[in-house]
């Protein structure tokens, strides 16, 4: 606009019609603006919570300090336990005060609970250090869905939300594999004091940026009845009834909830036990972690192709849900590391199910609780993982791990039909 006009000067231009497709731009601009910010912010967030050095070491740091098999096991059932029991009333509190503080104070605990492990090596201090990361996981649970989807919903972009989280999770395994990278030669360099301030480092950095996240809560809406309108502003109590009453009273969200518990808790159930599958094959140790990889990348990939599979009709993603079943089934029988082509496809469509299972049901939220009911899935989640642990530990005494993942994989067609059958 500033350009010095050439010479013969042009006719003066007419007065944008407000109507016109060719009426300057002002509004998307910003709007623009701020998905970008949220996305850039969220991807940052999220590459920084798991590039943690920390995670494939603490295991054997914890057994060269003496603690055995047991009292290890002992710890990762305290986390489980402390993540289950904090999942539902932290989403309600996220609801009544702010999500963009949960996001922010999670890692913040998180990071307690490392230094803990570091500086006080001892079963106490790991146990305090692991119930400090359960809730911690438990504050950002249900918060982080909630923030993103509101301020994409308010930004006029809700329909991204499938694709930004896929995003995020893809970004969120590649800071893993770069942080397990990255363990190894800074052990060999600094052992484990410069591994545990490398994982504080990042979990801090990761608070710092969980606050710059925005955040703008819309009051209630003026025709919402009295109740409700108190279980918006109001107490504990009349927010988590809101978020129970809305997963009674729809059942859009009630199946919602259902397909997303299900669809995320057995994959990510069997994922634990993978490199035990890939042992099984006869692979050598050190092969093990490439037959790891392979997966992962499928797991990756479902992430990525969040966007593109929110274009598929139900039936279709019920049939691509279907064939992950069989390619999971035919890949973990087969006994064989080319085997792990097929699970890593299994896995793939499992995780692309698990981000639309979350965007169908943030889709149907419409009440005030939206942590709140997002927090109860995980609840379910957690509770439906821990009961996949006990399925897999009897089918195990039993049979082979190949044989217990093709088990373990027919919930999957149950998912498939419910998908097939779905109106939208």
């Amino acid at each position: 606009m500033l350009v010095t006009p050439p010479c013969p000067p042009p006719s003066p231009e007419p007065s944008p019609d407000p109507n016109s497709s060719l009426a300057p731009a002002s509004s998307p601009a910003p709007l623009d603006r701020g998905v970008r910010r949220l996305e850039r912010t969220l991807y940052l967030y999220a590459g920084l919570e798991d590039f943690v050095l920390l995670y494939p070491l603490y295991a054997l740091l914890f057994a060269e300090h003496g603690l055995d098999t047991a009292e290890i096991s002992s710890l990762f059932a305290l986390w489980s336990l402390t993540a289950l029991l904090v999942e539902v009333p932290s989403g309600v509190w996220a609801d009544i005060v702010s999500r963009r503080l949960m996001t922010a104070v999670g890692p913040l605990l998180t990071a307690a609970g490392f230094a803990l492990w570091v500086l006080f090596p001892s079963y106490g201090a790991y146990a305090a250090g692991f119930a400090l990361w359960g809730v911690g996981g438990g504050l950002r649970s249900g918060a982080m869905e909630a923030l993103v989807h509101d301020e994409l919903e308010r930004l006029g972009a809700a329909s991204r939300y499938a694709r930004v989280m896929g995003r995020a999770a893809a970004v969120s395994m590649a800071s893993t594999a770069a942080a397990t990278a990255v363990a190894a030669p800074a052990f060999a360099r600094g052992g484990e004091l410069l591994v545990g301030a490398a994982s504080v480092t990042a979990c801090l950095l990761c608070a710092a940026v969980g606050a710059a996240l925005p955040e703008h809560r819309a009051p209630a809406e003026p025709r919402v009845k009295s109740v409700k309108r108190r279980a918006v502003r109001g107490t504990y109590a009349a927010t988590l009834r809101a978020g129970l009453a809305e997963v009674r009273g729809s059942s859009r969200v009630r199946h919602a909830l259902l397909l997303s518990v299900v669809a995320g808790s057995v994959w990510g159930a069997l994922d634990e036990y993978v490199p035990l599958l890939a042992a099984a094959t006869g692979a050598a140790t050190a092969t093990v972690p490439l037959l790891v990889l392979v997966v992962w990348v499928g797991v990756t990939l479902g992430s990525l192709l969040a966007g593109p599979g929110e274009r598929l009709s139900g039936r279709a993603l019920g049939a691509a849900v279907a064939s992950g079943a069989a390619a999971l089934a035919v890949g973990a029988l087969s006994g064989g590391p080319g085997g792990f082509v097929l699970v890593g496809a299994g896995f793939l469509v499992f995780q692309l199910t698990d981000v639309l299972a979350d965007a169908r049901l943030q889709g149907a939220i419409t009440g005030p609780s939206r942590a709140t009911v997002t927090s109860l899935a995980g609840l379910g989640t957690g509770l439906t993982t821990l009961l996949v642990y006990g399925a897999y530990a009897g089918l195990s005494a039993h049979a082979s791990h190949g044989t217990v993942f093709a088990l373990l994989g027919l919930p999957y067609l149950a998912v498939a039909v419910a998908l097939g059958r779905a109106r939208t």
